[in-house]
């Protein structure tokens, strides 16, 4: 933005030019009419053209002093004016010796003026050319009338007492303090520190100007103190800081608006109300960038992907208070969405690409589309970047918006991934994943990962086949096939499974209101209760199961792995069927997960969840083992063994149960330990698991601990350490858990 020059400011101190003194000389000293002759009598004349800066038009006083020809002939005419007598004296007079500047020159007689007082000189009348600022001395002074902002032991500001003659001095203070060079001296005294600071603040002063003309107020007073008594502080404390005292003047406000050819887009009117500034609302170059930038995004999203907009400039007129605000914008045409055309059509095709836009074609062009396109294709994993390219199909015309397409370019990234996962339970013991992944093995999109897990009470190997955005976008096919062997407290389990699922489920880049799945279970697993040294080993009981499983979630929490605010409600459903022994159950599987986060200051969350899970249709013995509810552990109740709360058999065993409930609280308080990267959680769960369709609440067990989160880039990392309240004869004193992100 431009401004035209600035007058001075009301107020301000102009120089004014020297006035020459008028003295009255002494009566008793003559003065003779003939300078020169003087001069040469003296034996001082000097080279004639040391007189030639004799103006030949002089006025008549300096004439008759030195008439013209003494310029001709300056050596004639100071002949002319000199007596023998004295042309002779001066020819006798001894030379002076420059080094003795006290020794009398017999040639100087001049009579000592008498009694005669010296009359006063007349005043001098005003020129009326000078002007002489109105200077406010108690505002100097930092009078009561002055409110004073202490930003820091080095600076303060000063604001006229009356709030309403500048209320933006908040927001200024804060602006000023976060650019100003003086807050970076520390508090010290030396002499040093005090040179830095009176530079410093003259730079802080230009800065504060900037700062005011910003808010519109170009005729501001800024008053500069250094080294004074430090605000707040009594008269005997003394230091070097600075003050600044500011008196805005008058707001200036906005004149003239113009916006080139907004008005002549289809859409003019809107787009103009787009741009909420207007002639005699105040002037803010703040309120220019903001509008400028709804402007940009109003065009964006109304179908003009080839406007311009030029930038502003403001033409200050001091005469009028005002400033006129130039922004000449170009829409450049309307134009709906054509083609999308990817330059990589083997690796990702034209019409996947379509599958993932969120638009169709002939939709009016909007930036936020084409934007999210963008942001979806690197969402896929198989890109580093994108550039998208618009290009005109077909022009507009009067009936019509035009047509552009998408070009597409990418540029690909690794495709091949090693993933690895450690976590520990005191109760489960140590569980290490590994996978290997390739995210294009079946193009597009078409991923095959091998995993493996290793623990302590698990082992599993498995392949999974997974295509993202299949059908639609964030839409997921899985196709997953395993081979795993539990040996846990309540059994002993060796499965084959093949499972497939479609869904539609939150990731990192989208976090979905609403997440769904679909689909179907086929497991063959021989089962027995777990050995020890007191019982022989029991013959397996083989399952085979069948299931349709169903999941959807409402989410409305700020975060995935670490929300704050918001809640969590979701629904599992599974119905089954179960062959074992010759004998055919039909049953349902169904769980209702809560959750609730509510940040209650600036350092604590507060969470809480709740769970009800029942098993209806058959009798317990009809369900594998591996297919019950049990309770505890890291992600149930903290503080017993992995799936250790409910019923037990007659060896101590956990057998599980048909209906399950549980409940958590904790509170997660932020720390200043790691630059705020450590909280610690307090929480406290319960917990109940039944033989019945519905909790009888007969094994309630509760736990309590701590816990600490380092939080990452990536989410935070969990410790927790919990203790059983009520614990049952073969519960441990201590629980402790590790693993990435909240317990819940």
């Amino acid at each position: 933005m431009r401004s035209s020059p600035q007058p001075s400011a009301p107020g301000a101190i102009r120089a004014a030019r020297p006035v020459p003194r008028r003295t009255a000389p002494p009566a008793s000293i003559a003065w003779p009419n003939r300078l020169a002759a003087a001069l040469a009598a003296l034996g001082l004349a000097t080279a004639p053209q040391a007189l030639l800066a004799q103006d030949r038009q002089a006025p008549a006083t300096l004439e008759d002093l030195i008439p013209d020809a003494a310029v001709d002939n300056p050596e004639a005419w100071a002949e002319e004016g000199v007596e023998p007598e004295a042309r002779a004296a001066a020819q006798q007079s001894p030379a002076i010796d420059p080094g003795d500047p006290l020794v009398d020159d017999p040639a100087i007689q001049v009579a000592w003026p008498d009694e005669t007082p010296i009359p006063e000189p007349d005043p001098l009348a005003p020129e009326e050319e000078i002007e002489f600022a109105d200077i406010d001395r108690e505002f100097f002074r930092g009078a009561p009338e002055m409110k004073v902002i202490t930003l820091g032991p080095e600076l303060a500001l000063g604001f006229p007492a009356e709030e309403g003659s500048f209320p933006q001095r908040d927001e200024l203070a804060k602006r000023f303090e976060a650019l100003s060079t003086v807050e970076e001296l520390q508090d010290d005294d030396n002499d040093d520190n005090i040179a830095q600071l009176a530079a410093r603040a003259r730079a802080d002063e230009e800065l504060l100007a900037q700062l005011l003309r910003v808010y519109g107020y170009y005729d501001a007073q800024i008053i500069r103190t250094v080294g004074g008594t430090r605000p707040g502080g009594d008269s005997a404390e003394r230091g070097a800081n600075v003050r600044f005292d500011i008196v805005p003047g008058e707001r200036y406000s906005f004149g003239a608006i113009d916006l080139g050819e907004i008005e002549q887009a289809p859409d003019g009117p809107a787009l103009r109300s787009a741009f909420e500034i207007e002639t005699g609302d105040p002037l803010s170059s703040d309120a220019i960038v903001q509008e400028q930038f709804d402007l940009d995004r109003a065009l964006g999203e109304t179908g003009y992907p080839f406007a311009e907009i030029d930038e502003p400039q403001l033409l200050v007129d001091h005469a009028r208070i005002e400033g006129d605000l130039t922004m000449p914008v170009r829409p450049n045409g309307k134009y709906a969405f054509g083609e999308i055309v990817s330059g990589s059509p083997d690796f990702l095709p034209s019409r996947h690409l379509q599958t993932i836009a969120r638009f169709d074609r002939g939709d009016i062009y909007q930036r936020s589309l084409e934007q999210d396109l963008r942001r979806a294709i690197v969402a896929t994993g198989l890109v580093s970047s994108v550039t998208i390219t618009k290009r005109e199909v077909a022009p507009p015309d009067a009936t019509r918006p035009g047509e552009i397409a998408l070009d597409v370019e990418m540029t690909r990234a690794k495709l091949r991934t090693i993933a690895g996962a450690v976590g520990y339970g005191s109760e489960e013991g140590f569980r290490v994943e590994a996978s290997w992944e390739h995210r294009n093995f079946f193009p597009p999109e078409g991923a095959i990962r091998v995993r493996g897990i290793v623990g302590t009470q698990e082992q599993l190997a498995g392949v999974t086949f997974r295509r993202n955005n299949f059908g639609g976008r964030d839409r997921i096919l899985n196709v997953d096939a395993y081979a795993s062997t539990i040996d846990s407290p309540a059994f002993d389990a060796r499965t084959l499974a093949f499972v497939a699922s479609y869904e539609r489920s939150s990731t990192l880049l989208f976090q979905k209101p609403i997440s769904w799945s679909v689909g179907f279970e086929a497991v063959a697993t021989g089962e027995r209760p777990p050995a020890n040294d007191d019982t022989p080993q029991q013959p397996r009981q083989t399952y085979f199961v069948g299931a349709i499983p169903l999941y959807l979630q409402l989410d409305t929490t700020n975060d995935l792995l670490d929300p704050t605010e918001g809640f969590r409600v979701s629904g599992r459903f599974s119905p089954e069927v179960s062959r074992s022994r010759g004998v055919e159950s039909f049953y349902l599987r169904s769980q209702f997960d809560a959750s609730y986060y509510r940040q209650v200051s600036d350092k604590v969350v507060v969470a809480g969840r709740a769970r009800f899970g029942t098993i209806a249709g058959t009798a317990i013995a009809n369900i594998a083992p591996s297919r019950r509810l049990y309770a505890g552990g890291g992600g149930s109740v903290r503080g017993y063994g992995y799936r250790e709360i409910g019923p037990h058999d007659e060896l101590g065993d956990p057998t599980g149960g048909r209906s399950l409930a549980e409940v958590a609280l904790e509170a997660r308080i932020k720390t200043g330990f790691f630059d705020g990267a450590l909280s610690v959680v307090p929480f406290v769960d319960a917990g109940t698991v039944s033989t019945s369709t519905l909790p009888d609440f007969e094994t309630f067990r509760v736990g309590a601990g701590l816990g600490v989160r380092y939080h990452t880039g990536f989410g935070p990392i969990r410790v927790d350490v919990g203790v059983p309240i009520n614990p049952g004869p073969d519960d441990s004193p201590v629980a402790v858990y590790v693993s990435l992100g909240q317990a819940f």
